[in-house]
């Protein structure tokens, strides 16, 4: 019998590596995770109050129209207690905005994104995005295997009606610690409210953001990182913190919140603020795009100023955090709809334009439009500021799953009533965080 492969070697070759080149492209192409063509229903949590996940899950569907959505949402410090049982349940979410996620990590709650990352390239973006993401095999975050990712990464800071702030004599953002205080007693003379916070249980206590603040004002950012990160030894009651605390604790018996703070959930005190309720506010760049609709021109941004003249401003600055459940149904689609979230022109222009916040994405990424004389101008300009300083900070309540419902929130209420000090608030909130650490 003839052999085809010694008559037509070439051609057999030929034929082999064109079938070979066939057989790889198809492997990539199924390698790579994706929603597919067949209908998918993602299972999702959001969190209240932010409309960047719904527009973005809207805009998802209308690109991908084989993807629907089942929405269910609660209060940021509603979610803190649930989220243990919504990830280990029989129908676990596929997308969920995390409160926290190294205990969730460690019970193996949460799906590791490593390979994920490895697919999308997600290893490849600038460090900073994922780092606060990662959890390490001892537990610490900042480094290790990848949990959840960013929707975007957003700043805080302080908020003013431009219109009040010309009342209290404020011509330029404040340098000092020192001149800041002294525009809050302005405003507190001219019968002003100085500064609009919300405090209710429900949303979380609003507090904590000017808290964190003056903790970067009066001393370093890395202590404050450790302590959020579970490193080993780490303290919140610290004589830095200790300043901050009191000045939080003047601030109070000054008179410079709402006297029905303790009572004012997320969204009320926002309203009131749109209203020209408050001279400043301490909050996200998130709510840009509210505050620019409900006073058009009328607000400005400016960064927690340092202690000293010759010192750098801080900021918390942190993503919009969503994981996908060890357990999810549909992991890959889920984790399609992150890496769109930051690559997609559509979803990124929806970042800037409704959340107000950097997209992020690879380093190369361009940045969306912005309206011209929008607050977002100024908050996107203040991000690199933060970033060359070195002084990005996440935030206090993701310390431990619980910190922020069983410590921050009602040791600062207490506070608010006049039943805590700025001692006694440390020392309860680094009790209830080692008694976490400790379970």
């Amino acid at each position: 019998m003839f052999s085809i492969r010694k008559l037509f070697p070439a051609m057999v070759t030929l034929a082999a590596l064109s079938i070979t080149a066939s057989s790889l492209t198809t492997v990539a192409a199924q390698s790579t995770p994706s929603c597919g063509t067949d209908p998918v229903t993602l299972n999702a949590y959001f969190e209240t109050g932010f409309d960047i996940p719904f527009k973005l899950s809207e805009e998802f569907t209308k690109q991908y129209p084989n993807v629907t959505w089942d929405i269910k949402q609660d209060q940021f410090a509603n979610l803190i207690n649930s989220t243990p049982r919504l990830l280990a349940g029989d129908n676990a979410p596929d997308l969920i905005r995390l409160p926290t996620l190294v205990s969730f990590a460690k019970d193996g709650l949460l799906k590791n994104l490593d390979d994920y990352a490895t697919a999308f390239g997600w290893d490849k973006w600038p460090v900073p995005q994922l780092n606060q993401n990662r959890v390490a095999e001892d537990g610490t975050r900042g480094s290790g295997s990848l949990y959840a990712m960013g929707l975007n990464y957003s700043l805080t800071g302080i908020f003013y009606n431009k219109k009040l702030a010309t009342q209290i004599g404020m011509t330029e953002a404040p340098k000092t610690l020192a001149e800041f205080e002294d525009l809050l007693a302005k405003a507190k003379a001219a019968n002003l409210l100085p500064i609009m916070q919300w405090g209710s249980a429900k949303s979380g206590m609003g507090l904590a953001f000017p808290l964190q603040a003056l903790m970067a004002s009066v001393g370093p950012v890395g202590p404050i990182n450790d302590w959020i990160f579970q490193k080993k030894d780490a303290t919140i009651d610290t004589p830095d913190n200790l300043k901050a605390a009191q000045h939080l604790e003047q601030w109070i018996k000054d008179g410079y919140f709402p006297t029905d703070i303790n009572a004012i959930e997320y969204t009320d005190a926002n309203g009131r603020f749109g209203k020209g309720e408050g001279v400043f506010m301490f909050n996200g760049d998130w709510q840009n795009a509210a505050y620019d609709t409900d006073l058009p021109g009328n607000v400005g941004f400016f960064l927690m100023p340092p202690a000293e003249a010759d010192g750098s401003p801080a900021a918390m600055s942190a993503p919009l955090t969503y994981g996908i459940a060890a357990k999810a149904k549909n992991a890959d689609c889920a984790a399609f709809f992150l890496n769109w979230v930051a690559s997609n022109d559509a979803a990124r222009k929806i970042d800037v334009a409704i959340g107000g916040s950097n997209p992020g994405g690879p380093a190369d990424s361009t940045m969306p439009a912005v309206t011209e004389g929008s607050v977002t101008n100024e908050t996107l300009a203040a991000g690199p500021v933060v970033g060359k300083a070195g002084n990005s900070m996440d935030f206090i309540a993701n310390g431990t799953s619980a910190i922020f419902a069983q410590g921050w929130t009602p040791e600062l209420q207490k506070m608010v009533g006049g039943k805590q000090d700025a001692a006694g608030l440390l020392k309860a909130v680094q009790a209830e965080y080692e008694k976490e650490l400790s379970q």
